[in-house]
């Protein structure tokens, strides 16, 4: 059966592409070709919305004026200018990529419903632009463009434009595709669960929110170029805010996390929004554009019955097949040599973290030397987990320092702190549900690899992807979790999840290694198996600080322990002296009897 399944994914994009590539050369009406034109163009403007908003998680009611970009572009370049029309397909993806960097530089550090307001603020500023500019001929807009000529061949409006309309929203979703399946896809798909996790593992999210921006605005300008040569005229009207709100709606109704949801959306939108415009005058004996209200029911209902959109209840219907093994002849990645046994790696000197008139870490100190495995204990609300922010960048320092290696690492974001050879895993669980386990784990090679977005889209980073995959899934093995690399990491219970991490902080290669509570969820055969595990680690080279609440695995695991209360370091010792301590037993009892 799953050979069977195996073999219809692998054919249906081929089966597809051929019977739209195909289809003007049936004897279907010249209707249907316009429709189809149609559905082609605003896919491609969707496929951009499910890379930034379904998979980076930023919403943008804006991308019909990139649209417009591309569109006015061309009409200007083409008519005004008497260019080539493919010389104005570059200068409008160069226009859509200026414009999306200075408005993504503006806006995209917004969070909340900040960011959707200012998508409109700007979508609205560039369409009345188009609209009030002489050159652009204002709402008149520009007449007379021609159709596009390909090696002397004339495409009209027609069939002959079908052809390249969908050879174009064909190759977008190929390149799509091959970018979420990649260093930089994993990069961005980490966006959408906050940036502390993907800061931890050496991301520039704000990088990579760009880029998503740019890419939506270059395949919205894409599609704004042949629209314009499909019309033989533009005109601010269809590059307005209800247009895009419209491309957003195709985006979330087809499936707004899905490349293939692109093409649902646009189609099933385009098909529906023909109907009511005929069927709903009819039913109420009036004209408008009462099609408007039906969408924005339809959205609601969707938005509470079926919020990951119609394409999930194709893709739940069809069975889950595993990523196949590929890379077992893989080369191995480089690994940074790991500090000599003894040296000195992370001075922690007074370090204090005040939170208004709350001193959550009050003035602490202590050392960790390569080869060690340091425990870091307390009662809840000791400031452990906020000590661990501070050493790793989540939090900026009130005052003190923290050097690594003799250099000072205070003040640098995490991404850097990272890149220096300190990983960690959190308190709480930081994943990405809808990814695999693998996936999950791959990202935390993202530092040890290099492909760039052009490479991954044109599927140039092949070998290197098959190095990352070599080693999420070493790692996974070295953890005992390599036969459940293929599920879904949301499926996995809270333990599971915990070694997960830990993989996953492993394939960053780190000289030291940061975990906080990583045997909490564990049973008692996979906290010995861990603590295994972590000697190992030793054993390697890797220095190891954890956070802990279970007393029995500390106390046989480390070299020496912290012990805080209240934010204050109460005592700093061996196992048997921190367990001798009448000092930690009324931190941890209430009375020193």
């Amino acid at each position: 059966m799953n050979a069977f399944f195996n073999a219809a994914r692998r054919w249906a994009f081929p089966v597809f592409a051929l019977v739209m590539l195909g289809l003007p050369l049936l004897p279907v009406p010249d209707f249907w070709i316009t429709q189809s034109n149609m559905v082609g163009l605003y896919s491609i403007v969707a496929l951009g919305l499910v890379l930034l908003t379904g998979v980076a998680g930023l919403t943008s009611f804006g991308q019909a004026a990139f649209v417009g970009v591309g569109a006015y572009a061309a009409g200007y370049m083409v008519v005004t200018l008497n260019a080539s029309p493919w010389l104005a397909l570059v200068v409008g993806m160069a226009l859509a990529v200026v414009a999306a960097l200075l408005l993504g530089l503006l806006t995209l550090r917004m969070s909340g419903h900040y960011l959707p307001l200012a998508t409109i603020c700007w979508g609205l500023a560039l369409n009345y632009t188009m609209a009030n500019m002489e050159f652009l001929g204002k709402y008149d807009g520009i007449n007379g463009i021609p159709s596009l000529d390909l090696f002397g061949v004339d495409l009209g409006s027609g069939r002959g434009l079908h052809v390249l309309i969908w050879a174009v929203a064909l190759v977008c979703a190929v390149g799509v595709t091959n970018l979420l399946d990649s260093r930089v896809g994993r990069a961005i798909r980490s966006l959408k669960t906050g940036s502390t996790m993907a800061e931890a593992m050496g991301i520039s999210t704000f990088r990579y929110k760009l880029i998503a921006f740019i890419l939506a605005a270059v395949l919205a300008a894409i599609s704004g170029w042949l629209f314009a040569h499909f019309q033989r005229t533009v005109n601010p009207t269809p590059f307005g805010l209800n247009k895009g709100i419209e491309y957003l709606f195709m985006a979330v109704l087809g499936g707004v996390g899905h490349v293939w949801g692109a093409f649902l959306g646009a189609g099933v939108v385009k098909i529906i929004e023909d109907e009511l415009q005929v069927l709903l005058p009819a039913l109420l004996g009036s004209s408008g554009n009462f099609e408007v209200i039906v969408f924005g029911i339809v959205l609601i209902l969707v938005l509470k019955y079926a919020p990951d959109g119609l394409w999930t209840f194709i893709q739940k219907r069809l069975p889950t097949v595993p990523r196949p093994v590929d890379w077992t002849d893989a080369d191995h990645m480089a690994h940074e040599p790991k500090p000599p046994k003894g040296q000195r790696l992370l001075d922690v000197d007074k370090v204090r973290k005040e939170f208004g008139g709350l001193v959550a870490v009050n003035d602490v100190s202590f050392h960790i030397d390569a080869g060690e495995i340091i425990g870091l204990i307390g009662p809840n609300g000791a400031g452990k987990s906020t000590t661990f922010n501070l050493i790793t960048g989540v939090l900026p320092l009130t005052s003190g320092a923290v050097s690594w290696r003799g250099q000072s690492i205070a003040g640098l974001p995490s991404r850097e702190i990272a890149r220096r050879g300190i990983s960690r895993t959190f308190q709480h669980v930081k994943m990405i549900p809808e990814m695999t386990v693998l996936e999950n784990v791959a990202l935390g090679a993202y530092i040890r690899s290099g492909a760039n977005t052009v490479q991954a889209m044109l599927a140039l980073d092949k070998a290197e992807e098959r190095r990352i995959f070599a080693e999420a899934h070493r790692q996974l093995k070295r953890i005992g979790m390599d036969d459940r690399m293929h599920e879904l990491a949301g499926n996995l219970a809270l333990g599971p999840q915990r070694l997960m991490e830990i993989a996953r902080a492993l394939c960053t290669d780190p000289s030291l290694l940061l975990l906080d509570e990583p045997a909490a969820g564990l049973r008692h055969k996979e906290k010995k198996a861990l603590a295994a595990v972590l000697r190992q680690l030793r054993g390697e080279g890797v220095t190891l600080l954890l956070v802990e609440h279970d007393m029995d695995f500390v106390m046989g695991l480390t070299d020496r322990i912290v012990v805080m209360e209240f934010g204050t370091k109460l005592m700093e010792g061996t196992p048997a002296e921190v367990q001798a301590s009448p000092a930690v037993r009324a931190a941890y009892l209430g009375t020193e009897h």
